[in-house]
């Protein structure tokens, strides 16, 4: 795998010295209006057929399949940083769309107006990574002790998030008062909220808006009423993704042998895109997902039955205690 800030001469040049006849470019939501043009300037730089899946490209972690990129012999992903420790099915070309450096000093300034601890965490999406280093040194010129964390070995880069590993920020949380999340959106900085017990700010530096404190303690009260509300389940669904970074088959195997345990009847469903009509009808009481932990945590809503993380479900058969709350970290 290689890694890319842009699509930049570099890459196309790298594509083209490889020789590849057929490329599938995968385009998160957010870019998916420049994808046409993003292909059309491959194919024209290095003579391959370029092909766009049409899903929703969730991350580093749900490549395409053989069906989806059409025998392709390498994958152009835009937007995410390579998942060191996932087995990939071809040749993967990383684009991680960095953003240029802004304007520090209206950034620094709201932070400062907010009154944020002066022991700050500092975590970042892999589009702004490279402004760790910029903002630690200008927040302690005004006093701020800053820390980044080096997460575990699914990260790429110090100080990343991802939706399910935040140990970039848990590997420091001891050493400070609260986190700071640079990136756009709330998708990271909830999870990190639910990661950590230290509040949590977030700052769009695109938009310059600065939000929080996150409140965990709302977001755990709703957690731990749906496990409450699956305790007297008998009939669970233990769902695994067919995306080769979210499939656990061995921690599925092992819930069901844990439910089987505990008088409970547990069965494995397989799904690549679940919908929840594909759940209906099945004589089942609750679910356990055992892929992405955000599908259960954010899209809990659209499920008629309740749907848990791994370590939420051992606390709903038994086997586990309800609190310290425990976010379903992928290694």
């Amino acid at each position: 795998m290689e890694t890319y800030s842009a699509v930049d001469d570099i890459l196309l040049g790298d594509l083209r010295k490889a020789g590849h006849r057929r490329i599938a470019l995968q385009v998160p939501a957010g870019l998916l209006p420049s994808a046409s043009a993003l292909a059309r300037r491959i194919e024209e730089a290095t003579g391959a057929t370029v092909v766009i899946p049409t899903r929703a490209c969730f991350g580093a972690c749900d490549p395409p399949g053989p069906e989806e990129s059409l025998g392709s012999d390498a994958i152009v992903t835009l937007g995410h940083a390579p998942i060191l420790n996932m087995r990939r099915p071809m040749k993967e070309y990383f684009v991680e769309m960095r953003s240029p450096e802004p304007d520090l000093e209206p950034l620094i300034e709201r932070v400062l107006k907010a009154d944020l601890p002066h022991r700050l965490g500092l975590v970042a999406s892999v589009q702004h990574l490279s402004l760790l280093g910029p903002f630690s040194r200008e927040l302690a010129r005004h006093g701020f002790t800053t820390e980044v964390g080096t997460g575990g070995r699914r990260l790429a880069y110090p100080g990343q998030a991802l939706g399910c590993n935040y140990t970039s920020a848990t590997s420091i949380e001891k050493e400070v008062g609260g986190f700071l999340f640079i990136g756009s959106g709330r998708f990271h900085p909830l999870g990190l909220a639910l990661s950590v017990e230290k509040p949590v700010w977030s700052l769009d530096p695109l938009g310059g808006a600065l939000e929080g404190p996150y409140h965990r303690e709302k977001m755990l009260s709703r957690r731990l009423l749906l496990i409450e509300s699956a305790m007297d389940a008998k009939k669970w669904g233990v769902l695994v993704s067919a995306f080769p970074g979210q499939s656990r088959v061995p921690l599925a195997q092992r819930l069901v042998a844990k439910a089987l345990k505990h008088g409970k009847d547990a069965v494995v469903l397989t799904f690549d895109r679940l919908d929840a009509r594909d759940l209906l009808g099945r004589g089942l009481e609750a679910y356990v997902m055992t892929a992405c932990p955000r599908i259960a945590l954010d899209d809990a809503s659209q499920y008629d039955r309740p749907m848990l993380t791994p370590p939420e479900f051992l606390s709903a058969i038994g086997d586990r205690p309800l609190l310290p709350y425990r976010f379903d970290t992928f290694v």
